[in-house]
């Protein structure tokens, strides 16, 4: 299955964005997350985004900016 966000991934979208993915991979099935169109990511979201990576979710066209954010995320 895949995801397209848009805008920004912050406050309670970062909640949201969490359910909806939390059902998808309990379930089993695969998760993909566009996130070309995203503009800002807070720490929140940040924190949200490095939790569905370890769970196997992919990230597609991430901002260089954005992948470098979760690579100091996890270090």
């Amino acid at each position: 299955m895949g995801l397209r966000l848009e805008g920004e991934l912050a406050g309670p979208w970062v909640t949201e964005v969490g359910r909806v993915c939390s059902g998808i991979v309990e379930s089993q099935q695969p998760l993909s997350i566009d996130l070309k169109e995203v503009s800002f990511v807070d720490r929140e979201g940040i924190r949200l985004l490095a939790s569905l990576l370890a769970q196997t979710v992919k990230l597609k066209r991430c901002s260089p900016f954005l992948r470098e954010q979760l690579r100091l995320s996890q270090a």
